[in-house]
């Protein structure tokens, strides 16, 4: 069965849409000029051979969904869409001049992007991609970016926020869908961030632009003519501004865990080991996994080596922000670090709800990890263990998750600043209430501490 994707209505010439598990994209007859200048002038070629667009084949117009269509598109699968609010700095900001590094080669051949979206970017195999082939146009002379406003609330200002002011004001990006006000960003900068060229013009001068002509268009469609060198002359400014942009992954609660984690080296290489032996005993081999509470992804790792992908989350941005940089680095291009809070995940959101999907919607997975992680689900959030047990049935086929009962010193450690109201939290409730949902395969005690490893199936 065919199915619409609700969040590509946007597009006037073409949409999204699902056959058999597969995305597809329709291009629209009102689009066949601008899509054919796209493909003869070599820009498609030249994009894809540089890793910066998806790349797509033609496939039979018999799978059109109306009688409007010119092409139907199969582009390469993206293994997980994850979106800018679940970004780290250096993953926004990689987003960003992939975006622009388009925009200047699309320059070269006479196209613009009439769009810049930070939701037309994706990741895959370790780099950001641009998956959106209909925002590409034909570039009319003296005419300014049509996209120069849209880019810097989706990209500039997000990540001068983050870099200058707070990581965590990515946050930002989920509640203003269409990008971040840049009156707002002005508001939050401080006062000298006024004396800083690039946030003086794109955002300060940007938003008083917007606030002086928003009701006169076609005033400021008169003030906005650019030639072609002020065009690149400001793409090529963006570009600057970002890649000075900076942020520090350290100073947070989880960004060193791994240095003061309550494990000894024998413990550690255990729960290693015991990992590697679960996910090898799962067949089929897993194709999409999820490593929940994962920091700085050294246990992804291990999943990364007997599963296809791995969306490796966590709710500390400097942990995601390491993680990624050792995914650009590193041969394990499998890894898709995420910013996710699981006790607030992202939910459904924009026109109707349903423009974005909450993250647990978009996809089933295979296998999910939780280690270290049920105590503060059931401790530090209150979530009493029957709804952990269902909550995780109703995500993933396999389930490996660590126990950590309350002789533990992280769960002492909890609990000192806190009364127990826990009397459920012990091994032989969450036996029971797993049991519920799952068989219990395998489980190991993790030698050197307290700690029980569970590989489960779902019933």
């Amino acid at each position: 069965m065919n199915q619409v994707i609700e969040s590509s209505f946007r597009d006037r010439c073409g949409f999204l849409f699902v056959s058999d598990n597969t995305i597809y994209r329709q291009v629209d007859r009102c689009w066949r000029d601008e899509f054919d200048f796209f493909i003869d002038s070599k820009l498609y070629k030249t994009l894809t051979e540089k890793g910066l667009l998806i790349p797509h084949e033609e496939v039979d117009l018999a799978g059109a969904l109306t009688s409007d269509a010119y092409k139907i598109l199969k582009p390469v699968q993206i293994p997980f869409i994850s979106y800018p609010y679940e970004w780290a700095f250096s993953q926004l900001k990689d987003a960003a001049l992939n975006t622009l590094e388009i925009q200047i080669e699309a320059m070269r051949r006479g196209m613009t992007l009439k769009d810049a979206s930070a939701y037309n970017v994706q990741f895959l195999n370790g780099k950001p991609i641009f998956i959106d082939t209909l925002s590409f146009k034909k570039l009319k002379p003296g005419k300014p970016w049509d996209a120069y406003r849209q880019f810097c609330q989706h990209f500039f200002a997000p990540l001068t926020l983050m870099s200058k002011v707070d990581c965590r004001l990515s946050s930002l990006s989920r509640i203003y869908i269409d990008g971040v006000p840049l009156d707002l960003a002005a508001k939050l900068l401080s006062s000298v961030e006024r004396f800083s060229f690039p946030s003086l013009v794109h955002i300060f001068m940007h938003s008083k632009a917007i606030i002086k002509y928003g009701s006169n268009p076609d005033s400021a469609r008169k003030k906005g003519s650019m030639g072609r060198y002020g065009l690149q002359g400001l793409v090529e400014n963006l570009k600057s501004a970002i890649e000075r942009l900076k942020w520090q992954p350290s100073g947070t609660q989880w960004a060193e865990y791994y240095q003061a984690t309550n494990y000894s080296d024998e413990a550690m290489n255990r729960k290693m080991g015991l990992l590697e032996v679960f996910v090898k005993a799962i067949e089929p081999r897993p194709k999409l996994a999820l490593d929940l509470g994962a920091n700085d992804g050294t246990y992804s790792r291990i999943l990364g080596k007997h599963c296809n992908s791995v969306i490796s989350a966590d709710i500390d941005h400097a942990a995601v922000e390491k993680n990624y940089l050792r995914v650009k680095t590193d041969a394990d291009k499998n890894i898709y670090p995420i910013v996710l809070d699981i006790g607030n995940p992202s939910p459904d959101i924009g026109w109707a709800n349903l423009e974005r999907e909450a993250f647990f919607k978009r996809k089933k997975f295979d296998l999910v990890v939780s280690l270290a992680l049920i105590h503060h689900l059931a401790i530090s959030n209150n979530v009493p263990m029957k709804k952990v047990a269902r909550f995780f049935h109703g995500i993933c086929s396999y389930l490996i998750i660590e126990f950590v009962p309350k002789e533990d010193s992280q769960v002492q450690m909890l609990l000192s600043t806190r009364k127990d109201i826990f009397p459920d939290y012990n091994l032989s409730i969450f036996e029971h209430e797993f049991s519920q949902y799952f068989d219990i395969l395998k489980s190991e005690k993790v030698t050197g501490s307290y700690r029980t490893m569970f590989l489960l199936g779902r019933k």
